[in-house]
């Protein structure tokens, strides 16, 4: 009897015609295998949510913060949502792109669409490992190996955080805040990358892995897994998706600009570079916790880099917690809303799939 408390247990079913070699290849558990959907990790990210927004209302005082977010000139709301769909848009292509070159076939592009919009849904999950659910939806579709779909994942959240990692550099030659974090991040980066590319790199710590029995059977997913990561992380490869990347999160920072705007900062070349610098540092501090989506940790950083770095007397704190408001649904609650669309309509679907071959 599972532990209601874990999850919701979702079997999947799928016709047998749909395995491809690959997921036979891979040593892949059977397809009527079930798999959980974190839903207690999720609460536990939405409370965590409540909590942060309800401490930055007491931060800011709720009077000021609701006067500072009823001046504000909403009819930016518009291009703001635009740019952040302009970020997932360009995503999506990304996404695509890594499917292609792992050789996933036979996914049509609107099923392909709703499994990358369902992952958004996800990203209330610890470090966003719930995000995974992506590689097993695929197969679901496609019956191509969940593990080496898996490094699609792994690859689009590695060539996302090199992305902001270079928006942020372009402000770190002007302002000093926040360059250890960046040297560690690019650091890391180039760490991981480099063994990705080499699986070979691997094989000392798989032969040790083999001589514990608990381990011995999911090393072969290892291997999948690094195998598909070795043609991800190939240079032309890379570059194509961190440039993807580099251009869609560029505009998420053109819609923080917007948004510091809209609450009464006098626009400049000096104002689009400071939001670019705030928020980019801001997600890197925010994956880096693995906390669900960064909660704490990146709005804090965000608040509290404004009210550091922005020399103008516009900038209140209650103006820096309402940027922060903003900026937060725009970036992450509008995909979380988008997401547990898409992952409840999948859901849906399935089990009324399973249930009509019962």
């Amino acid at each position: 009897m599972p532990n209601p408390d874990a999850g919701i247990q979702v079997e999947i079913v799928t016709p047998e015609s749909s395995v491809t070699q690959d997921a036979v290849n891979s040593h892949e558990p059977p397809l009527n295998q079930g798999f959980r959907i974190p839903i207690r990790n999720i609460v536990i990210g939405l409370c965590g949510a409540i909590l942060v927004i309800t401490l930055m209302t007491l931060v800011a005082d709720a009077r000021d913060l609701a006067s500072v977010l009823s001046d504000f000139n909403w009819w930016l709301l518009a291009p703001v949502i635009l740019l952040s769909l302009w970020n997932y848009a360009l995503r999506f292509i990304k996404w695509e792109y890594f499917l292609e070159i792992v050789g996933v076939e036979g996914l049509p592009k609107r099923e392909s669409a709703r499994i990358f919009l369902a992952g958004f849904a996800m990203v209330l999950t610890p470090g966003k490992v719930g995000e995974y659910i992506k590689a097993v939806y695929v197969r679901r579709k496609t019956g191509f190996a969940a593990d080496r779909v898996a490094s699609v994942i792994t690859a689009e959240r590695g060539t996302d955080a090199i992305a902001m990692a270079i928006l942020a550099l372009i402000g770190a030659t002007q302002y000093s805040y926040g360059r250890g974090l960046l040297a560690v991040v690019v650091a890391g980066a180039v760490a991981v990358v480099v063994m990705l590319q080499r699986p070979a790199l691997f094989d000392p710590v798989l032969r040790w892995l083999q001589r514990f029995s608990f381990v011995r059977a999911s090393t072969h997913h290892i291997t999948a897994f690094l195998e598909a990561s070795s043609q991800l992380f190939r240079v032309p490869v890379l570059s194509r998706a961190v440039v993807i990347s580099f251009i869609s999160w560029a505009g998420e920072c053109v819609a923080f600009f917007l948004i510091l705007i809209g609450l009464g900062l006098k626009p400049s070349a000096e104002l689009l570079l400071l939001a670019t610098f705030i928020l980019a540092v801001s997600s890197l501090a925010g994956g880096i916790s693995l906390l669900p989506g960064g909660l704490g940790v990146a709005d804090a950083s965000v608040a509290g880099m404004l009210l550091l770095l922005v020399n103008d007397d516009a900038l209140t704190r209650s103006v820096a917690v309402g940027a922060t408001l903003l900026i937060r649904f725009a970036t992450l609650w509008f995909a979380v809303i988008i997401g547990f669309v898409y992952l409840f309509s999948l859901e849906r679907e399935h089990t009324s799939s399973t249930a009509g071959k019962q």
